[in-house]
């Protein structure tokens, strides 16, 4: 028998943790378990096609909010192709609600419900044993863990969905290790799961329901990133939803990253702020720039919203946490914002945007409640008057305290967030708009409300043309001519700060005017350019500017080292250097 475990992604640089899990649980010996990944941006029917030709006799596919569309459509048109090959799903987009699921798509044999390494293993020795994929004996009826179609034979048309017992918990330290074959994942994030479950109840996270934490063996997990250390594998993301809930697990992990660092591995890391002690702040203190990454989620300040959703955090102890991580220039951090939350409506969202912008994370993701089935957010969805999309990801279309057209502003200000500073690409600039706007939040929600008044929302913009309509946005603000002048200078700065430009913005000097300053200074080509300035712009550790740079009447001259780049940002090094080449 011949099993394909099928994965649709994201993107292309995601991997799927669960199907190689699952292959390495049944036996990765076994050359009749085969992987095959895609993403969401591949070609339905090119999906299709390749999944037909791997002439699976059973096929599974690991089902999330961001595929599940792509699956059942798949799924269909395979099942019409090859009625006698019975299709499997598993993951937390079908492990609720699944006798629903399973009666409204009649082609789909089955469900494994919750953690599938075991229950994928005992369906392999089910059909293996079997060789009949047209019957679903009394043989499925002993698999722990799944839900599946019975049809009567005495009643044509009638069927059922039979559930068999809950599967127990999985020992995470019983799992094989399945990333022996390093050439699947060249140029791929690789996900890694030390621990499972959560110690916290986010009414909105299905998370909160596994309350069974465990973790895996330390020595195993030394062992794995050892492996990947000595691959040098460009980042390990930890799927563990608080990475940081058990001290002496953390700091074992964090020791070793950093006792055996070999420059090049970086790993992510989601964790709890408020929970850093000072131990693990002075180890991760002393870590190399770009060795660990930080994710935190927030997801309001509003005290009444963390209070209903059952969040535990301490917000004051957060941020001082965040500056003194931000004191060390050496771990990137990302903040998460959720809009759409209960007794969140726009005034207290734009304060918690405020609040968290204000501490100048690396990035600051602004995203919308997803209604989750089987999470405490989807059973109490009409109590808080949400209503939300019918299909995945199910994201928030209104709620009591925030209309639809709240939430359509909201998404004008996550755009511009995006495009204007979580890109990194106009670091400067808006370092420098920030000082003429009261809150952060109102200066990307009127630079949305630009963008949509002129029509800019749905097209595809250079970055030249992003920094030309700053600046026609900027005039439309009656600026002073001095703070346009600046503002060319800093959007000039920040395009050579990213990359080399090929293009030059029509308002930047001439370059024949300084051709003997770059004959000086850029004997390399294309790893170095110097530009002159009138203003001297701000460094990294100046998160936000308390005041304008001051102009220069002679010029400042910037040496942009394409070939040493900050590692958290990855903006080139700059140098002030003398222009008098006389």
């Amino acid at each position: 028998m011949n099993f394909l475990l099928t994965a649709i992604n994201a993107k292309y640089i995601h991997s799927n943790l669960a199907v190689y899990s699952l292959r390495a649980c049944a036996g990765q010996e076994k050359e009749n378990i085969e992987i095959a990944e895609f993403t969401i941006n591949n070609q339905k029917d090119y999906i299709l096609e390749h999944v037909y030709k791997a002439k699976p006799d059973v096929l599974l596919f690991s089902c999330y909010i961001w595929n599940i569309d792509y699956v059942l459509e798949i799924s269909k048109e395979f099942h019409k192709i090859c009625p006698e090959v019975p299709i499997w799903v598993g993951g937390p987009e079908v492990s609720y609600e699944v006798k629903t699921f399973l009666l409204e798509h009649p082609w789909i044999t089955g469900v494994m419900i919750g953690e599938g390494e075991d229950t994928f293993r005992e369906l392999c020795e089910f059909y293996d044993r079997t060789q009949n994929s047209q019957t679903a004996d009394a043989g499925l009826s002993g698999i722990a863990g799944i839900a599946y179609r019975e049809t009567f034979s005495n009643e044509k048309g009638k069927e059922n969905v039979h559930f068999t017992k809950a599967r127990g918990i999985t020992d995470m330290s019983k799992i094989p290790f399945c990333y022996d074959r390093m050439e699947d994942f060249s140029n791929r994030i690789i996900y890694y799961e030390s621990s499972r479950g959560c110690p916290f109840s986010c009414s909105y996270c299905l998370s909160s329901i596994d309350k069974k934490l465990r973790f895996r063996n330390l020595d195993l997990v030394k062992e794995e990133l050892q492996f990947f250390i000595d691959q040098k594998v460009p980042q390990i993301k930890f799927v563990d939803r608080t990475f940081n809930c058990n001290h002496e697990h953390a700091m074992e992990i964090w020791r070793y990253v950093k006792e055996h660092d070999n420059g090049v591995t970086n790993f992510h890391f989601e964790i709890s702020a408020d929970l850093l002690n000072e131990e693990e702040l002075e180890l991760i203190s002393d870590m190399r720039p770009g060795l660990i990454q930080l994710e935190v989620g927030v997801q309001s300040t509003n005290e009444v919203t963390i209070h209903e959703i059952h969040r535990t955090m301490k917000l004051n102890v957060l941020k001082q946490i965040v500056r003194r991580i931000q004191k060390g220039a050496n771990i990137h951090e990302h903040l998460d914002l959720i809009a759409g939350l209960p007794y969140e409506d726009y005034p207290t969202f734009q304060k918690s945007f405020d609040e968290i912008y204000a501490l100048k994370p690396n990035q600051l993701q602004l995203g919308f409640l997803k209604v989750l089935k089987g999470s405490y957010m989807y059973e109490h969805a009409e109590e808080y008057d949400i209503r939300y999309h019918d299909k995945a990801p199910y994201e928030v279309l209104s709620t009591r305290w925030l209309p639809y057209p709240d939430v359509l502003r909201i998404k004008q200000v996550e755009e511009m967030l995006e495009v204007y500073y979580n890109s990194g690409q106009f670091e400067i600039s808006i370092k420098v708009m920030e000082l003429f706007f009261a809150s952060a939040f109102g200066m990307f929600q009127r630079l949305g409300e630009f963008y949509e008044r002129k029509g800019y929302f749905g097209m595809n913009h250079s970055r030249n043309r992003r920094a030309e309509i700053l600046l026609e946005f900027l005039q439309e603000q009656e600026k002073q001519k001095e703070l346009l002048d600046m503002m060319q200078e800093a959007l000039t700065f920040d395009l050579y700060y990213r990359e080399n430009c090929k293009s030059r913005p029509a308002w930047a000097p001439d370059p024949s005017e300084f051709r003997k300053v770059t004959h000086l200074y850029c004997k390399n080509g294309k790893i170095s350019h110097v530009e002159p300035f009138h203003y001297i712009f701000p460094q990294k550790t100046e998160r936000t500017l308390t005041a304008l740079p001051e102009y220069q009447k002679e010029p400042v001259w910037a040496l942009f080292h394409y070939d040493r780049r900050d590692p958290l940002d990855h903006q080139a090094e700059v140098e002030y250097v003398d222009g008098n080449v006389e």
